[in-house]
């Protein structure tokens, strides 16, 4: 079984920053923003080597202590959220790209993982998590004899 990638609305998402950029160059910040809100998902990569899943998801600007991971069968979850810095009093913006808001990241996994050896790290902005397959999960090799 091969990971595919899977975008939400990305198509959509594509296309509502093409517009956001015209509305921007004539009226300032788009209502089309608005409508959809501040919504944002990470940045993922699902890599699969011969003993494991890997996860890495882009999180710039998060703590630990924002992020949390779980898995419930074979659905990984990953949310959190990124809070918005407080504006300084006399401080107008002329432009804003920057996502704040909660965010969840859902997925199946292709295969059966021990999920007790699972392990999470965060260094610079990147969540990395790894998990281990079972040995039945495992790609074996099967020896042909000659009769």
């Amino acid at each position: 079984m091969e990971l595919v990638p899977w975008k939400s609305f990305g198509e959509v998402s594509t296309l509502r920053k093409e517009m956001d950029n015209l509305l921007n160059k004539f009226f300032g910040k788009s209502s089309l923003a608005e409508a959809f809100g501040d919504e944002w998902a990470p940045s993922l990569d699902v890599s699969e080597t011969a003993n494991s899943i890997v996860v890495k998801a882009e999180l710039p600007g998060l703590e630990v202590k924002d992020i949390d991971v779980s898995l419930a069968g074979d659905l990984l979850t990953i949310k959190g959220e990124k809070r918005k810095e407080e504006e300084e009093k006399g401080e107008h913006y002329h432009y804003s790209e920057r996502y704040y808001g909660s965010f969840r990241r859902s997925f199946r996994l292709p295969t059966t993982i021990q999920a007790d050896k699972i392990e999470a790290k965060f260094d610079k902005g990147v969540l990395r998590i790894t998990l281990p397959k079972t040995e039945e999960a495992k790609q074996k090799e099967i020896k042909i004899k000659v009769e």
